[in-house]
Order: structure tokens, then C-alpha cells, then sequence
């Protein structure tokens, strides 16, 4: 059998006014044909493909068409949207026959005046694929499933964790590929949206109430052959589109009273525990600094949930910065922030330089305002960092500077990149994590780089464009009633 591979994907965040760019998704590899291959083998979704059909043991022709992943962000500009429409297309005409397509996409994807990128990526696979070629798309759980999703789609399947595991994703997309391809099933669909959107701060599967959701699915899984895939999507709760809410999807072998009556048990499921999705962990941001101050071994990671870069926002908080400097914390601090105009001033005024400057704000001015600091540039340098443990092996920072201001060490970036959130970010750098008191991630769950070296996570109630208080964010698109927005009598409509 011959199957073709497409890795295309971006993260939304539609409270973010900075639009991502083809240079974002330069920073992260735009590879083509056995490229590919070459540099995701073992890594990533690709990583997986890969590894299942080598395990497979069937006869696989496999053709790698195109590649192109961003950090989360600002709406994709339309120069995106259609370079990788382009890219799809010429591709798989020039891919010739195939026999099936692993496409593996993030979900909640928007573009300047385009709500549903994702729809309309598959829309192009069908224009040339014709609407029986199987297609079998794998999405991060944290998607916006839409109808045309839905119905160009042969097979959905998302990721099973938070933090998430994208190689098991991609894994598990070949290995149904290969047996749809290969005549053994025949796959029946059902899908059912939520009229739900909650904070990210009970995201985590590792623990109730993610963990009994997911947990049923892979119950359902385990229970019965019948069974294919049963996923939860949990939209990422700062996409505004007008098809925006929770899904569930179940993938059965040709049963479709089965997929329909676990499609509407997984949404009832999580419909019932919808106050619990809402629970608060996040403490004040004065609060949260002193308690990491005053924590008698590091290192503590903060974890500021309003500019969850991983997440989509900016990255241009100060808010956490402006409470260390005004309390004068004693213990040293880690402070990413992502800000081009910042970065490239450090950077020319060179390692050793003395630098007063405003910082933050710049990129979300509805959420934060600059401060003014003072301190040293350490260190100045950028481009190509490697990541270790990442499944993005590479990214490219841009122009990066180190500026010590009293006791915060800053990592300020001209590139979103891995926003300080994974160690090794740092270290290319020289600055080692280890030797410091207290850390701010940019993420609200992506803590699992710094586990090894982390003593306790306090999560901070920050706003931004990623915050916890979805209620008073301007919302214009998603559709409503929508809980908790509105009061909500039921899921069913």
C-alpha cells in the first residue's frame, strides 16, 4: 500500500492580536518530501507514523508530502493559509496514486477572516483525492472539531494525555490507517459538540476530572474489539470561532448504533462534571511570589496562566516580573518574555552593556502596559536552539538576549519559539535553571520539561490572553448560549 503523510498545524489563540507568520513556522522546520523523514524520524507525530508502520510489518510505500508546524499564536495570516493549501494540493497531485493519507493537523487552526482552517485543508485532500480515498486525521485533543471536519474526515483520532504525547498519536493514526487501507475495518463515525468552553486549569488527565473522561474513553476502547478510537476534545478555551465548543468522537468497525450511543455517553460524561472543569487553583500573583520566595529549595516554577505561550498568547507579561522586582525577592528568578523590539535593542547594545528600557506590553496592549527596568546584558546571541526532551528538536529563537535585572535573569526573545518553557532553551544560552530560586513558565500545564529539577508548581492568576477568566474575555464569534457564558439547560440541541 501507498500512503501519503501531511504534518501541517497551528494552535490558535484568537485573544492574541500578533498574527503567526510563515517566519513562525520557518522557526520550527518547513521540510518537504523525504526531509521529512530525515529530520522527525523518532520524534513527533511523524516519529509515530513511522514507527507503526515499521512495526507493521506490512509492505508500505510511504509519501512524506509536507510539513509545516507553529507554535501556538495570533491567527495565521492568509500567506499561510493558502502556502500550505498550495503545498497540499501540488503535493498530492504530484504524490500520484496513494492509497490512503495520514493527516496530521493541531485543530484549532484560524486564519485572517477563516475560522476553520483545518476544514479547509481537508476540503483540499478531497478536491484531489476524490471522497473515497481514506483519510485519517489525527488532531491534539485540545482541537475545535467542526462539521467539515467531521464529515471529510474517513477516521479522527486525538491525543489520549496532557501534557500531551504526540508520537503515541501519530502511532495510532498510522496503525488504523493501515488497517482501514488494508480492507479489515470499516470505519463508522459519530461525533458530538458541547455548547461548553472552561479555563486550562483542570486540563491535565493525570487527575479528576480530565483523567475520569479520558480514562472512560479508553475504557470503552479496552471493553470492545468493535471499538477503534473514542477521543475527547477539550477545545483550547481561546479560540472564538463560530463553530467553537467541546466534541467527542467515537470510530467504530461498521457499528454505528454503537459509535452513536458511546459518542453521546462520553458528552454526557463530561457535561456532568462541568463545574468541576471549572475549579480555580490559581492564587494572586503577589501571593504566589512570596510563596516561592519563601519555599526553602528550588526550583519553584511559577506558571503564568494569563500568558500561556504554549497556549497561544504573546508572551510579553511583565505582571509576574513587576511583583518580584517590587517585592525584592530575595531568591534568584528565571522570567522568559518574548518581545522582538526588546530582544533586538538588547542585542545591539551588546554583552556587558548597561540598558534602561521599557519591557512587556508590546505585543497584547489590552492586557499589560511596560515597565521601565534597569540591568546588564549578559549574553547575547539567538537562531538555532536544540531541545532535548521537546518533540520539536529545533527552533529558532530569533535574536536573544540574557538581561540580569537585580535578582531576574530575563530570557528575552525576538521568536515565541519554546518561550523559556524547557530548560534547554536556557542552557543554549549558558544559563543553567538548577542554579536558580524560582521559574515562570509560560504555559498552565506544560511542566513536565523542568519535573526533573522543579520542587513544587504554583499556578498564578495572571490575566492575558490565555487566562483562566474566560467569562470576561471579549468574545464575538463562539457560539452562544455557551456554559459557563450563559447559563446552559443541556448539551443536547
Amino acid at each position: 500500500m501507498r500512503l501519503g503523510l501531511i504534518s501541517v498545524g497551528q494552535e490558535t489563540n484568537d485573544f492574541n492580536p500578533v498574527p503567526t507568520t510563515m517566519r513562525d513556522f520557518a522557526a520550527f522546520g518547513l521540510y518537504e518530501g523525504e526531509e521529512i523523514f530525515a529530520r522527525l524520524r523518532g520524534v513527533g507525530q511523524v516519529g509515530g507514523y513511522l514507527a507503526a508502520v515499521e512495526a507493521s510489518g506490512r509492505d508500505v510505500a510511504s509519501v512524506p508530502i509536507t510539513r509545516g508546524w507553529a507554535t501556538a499564536g495570533g491567527r495565521i495570516t492568509t500567506e499561510c493559509r493558502l502556502h500550505f493549501e498550495r503545498r497540499i494540493r501540488e503535493g498530492l497531485r504530484a504524490a500520484g496514486r496513494i492509497d490512503g493519507l495520514a493527516l496530521q493537523m493541531h485543530g484549532a487552526c484560524a486564519a485572517e477572516g477563516v475560522d476553520d482552517v483545518e476544514g479547509a485543508q481537508l476540503e483540499v485532500c478531497r478536491e484531489v483525492l476524490g471522497p473515497d480515498i481514506p483519510i485519517v486525521t489525527s488532531l491534539d485533543h485540545h482541537a475545535n472539531v467542526t462539521r467539515r471536519m467531521f464529515e471529510l474526515s474517513t477516521a479522527i483520532v486525538g491525543h489520549r494525555t496532557q501534557p500531551h504525547d504526540p508520537f503515541d498519536t501519530g502511532r495510532i493514526g498510522a496503525e488504523l490507517l493501515m488497517r482501514i487501507v488494508a480492507g479489515e475495518v470499516r470505519p463508522t463515525t459519530a461525533w458530538r459538540k458541547i455548547p461548553m468552553v472552561t479555563h486550562q486549569e483542570q486540563f491535565l488527565t493525570s487527575r479528576h476530572p480530565m483523567k475520569t473522561w479520558f480514562d472512560r474513553a479508553r475504557a470503552m476502547e479496552a471493553a470492545d474489539p468493535r471499538v477503534l478510537q473514542a477521543s475527547n476534545y477539550p477545545m483550547q478555551p481561546w479560540l472564538d470561532v463560530a463553530e467553537g465548543g467541546w466534541a467527542t468522537i467515537v470510530v467504530t468497525d461498521g457499528d454505528r448504533a454503537l459509535a452513536e450511543r458511546l459518542a453521546d455517553e462520553l458528552a454526557d460524561l463530561a457535561w456532568s462534571m462541568r463545574e468541576a472543569f471549572q475549579v480555580r487553583e490559581a492564587i494572586s500573583i503577589d501571593d504566589a511570589v512570596r510563596m516561592a520566595d519563601a519555599e526553602p529549595r528550588g526550583v519553584v516554577v511559577l506558571s503564568d496562566t494569563g500568558d500561556t505561550v504554549f497556549g497561544g498568547a504573546a508572551g510579553d507579561s511583565n505582571l509576574i516580573l513587576e511583583a518580584m522586582l517590587r517585592l525584592r525577592i530575595r531568591g534568584r528568578a528565571l522570567v522568559p518574555l518574548i518581545e522582538p523590539c526588546t530582544a533586538r535593542r538588547l542585542v545591539a547594545a551588546g554583552a556587558g552593556a548597561e540598558v534602561t528600557l521599557e519591557v512587556g506590553g508590546h505585543g497584547a496592549p489590552a492586557f499589560f502596559r511596560p515597565i521601565t527596568v534597569t540591568g546588564r546584558v549578559r549574553h547575547v546571541g539567538g537562531g538555532i536552539v536544540r531541545a532535548a526532551d521537546h518533540s520539536q528538536p529545533e527552533v529558532d529563537m530569533g535574536e536573544t538576549a540574557v538581561f540580569d535585572v537585580g535578582p531576574v535573569t530575563m530570557l528575552v526573545s525576538e521568536l515565541r519559539g519554546l518561550a523559556g518553557n524547557v530548560p534547554d532553551v536556557y542552557r543554549a544560552f549558558g544559563v543553567e535553571p538548577r542554579d536558580y530560586k524560582m521559574a515562570v513558565l509560560k504555559t498552565a500545564s506544560n511542566f513536565q520539561y523542568f519535573a526533573p529539577i522543579t520542587s513544587r508548581v504554583i499556578r498564578v492568576d495572571t490575566t492575558g490572553p490565555g487566562q483562566s477568566q474566560v467569562e470576561t474575555l471579549p468574545w464575538r464569534r463562539i457560539p452562544r448560549p455557551i456554559w459557563p457564558l450563559e447559563p446552559v439547560a443541556g448539551w443536547r440541541r
